[in-house]
């Protein structure tokens, strides 16, 4: 059983995503289920099975969630620090190709969003990044070809 790790502000959003499928979600499709047996025959009745199948659906991705809650490994970027890209840190990039800075913080796959500014550890950019310091230059391999980067800061907020 393999720990998921994830910084507190993205186990907070697991967290509240798990309360809203079971307080919120489950009992409307509970409701949806009521109504829908309410109109008679349930083996030509759509309504019905679409309510069972989002049943199904509901199901499973509260058991997804549940099991990335009860595996998580939460790390706090504000408590780390060093000179070391780690999981958690924000790094400063420099685009060598078109000296664009851009920004990004490592994080778990379920919490990457890299148009926030998010990447996920297992990302290709997150791997490479990885262990490198201030100074460092990373290739890495994209569809439109490599980039190369240098990091210009790393920082643990």
């Amino acid at each position: 059983m393999d720990r998921v790790p994830m910084t507190l502000h993205g186990f907070r959003k697991l967290k509240e995503q798990l309360r809203q499928l079971k307080e919120v979600e489950r009992g409307k499709n509970v409701r949806e289920i009521e109504e829908a047996r309410a109109h008679g025959d349930l083996s030509e009745n759509a309504e019905y099975h679409a309510a069972k199948e989002r049943q199904g659906m509901l199901d499973a991705q509260i058991r997804d969630l549940e099991d990335k809650v009860g595996r998580a490994e939460v790390i706090d970027p504000s408590t780390l620090s060093g000179d070391r890209v780690v999981f958690g840190a924000t790094v400063l990039l420099e685009d060598m190709d078109n000296e664009v800075e851009v920004r990004y913080q490592i994080v778990g796959v379920d919490e990457a969003n890299p148009v926030e500014g998010r990447i996920s550890i297992s990302s290709p950019l997150g791997k490479a990044l990885i262990g490198k310091r201030v100074a460092d230059t990373v290739v890495v391999k994209t569809p439109g070809g490599n980039r190369e980067y240098e990091i210009t800061s790393v920082v643990f907020e």
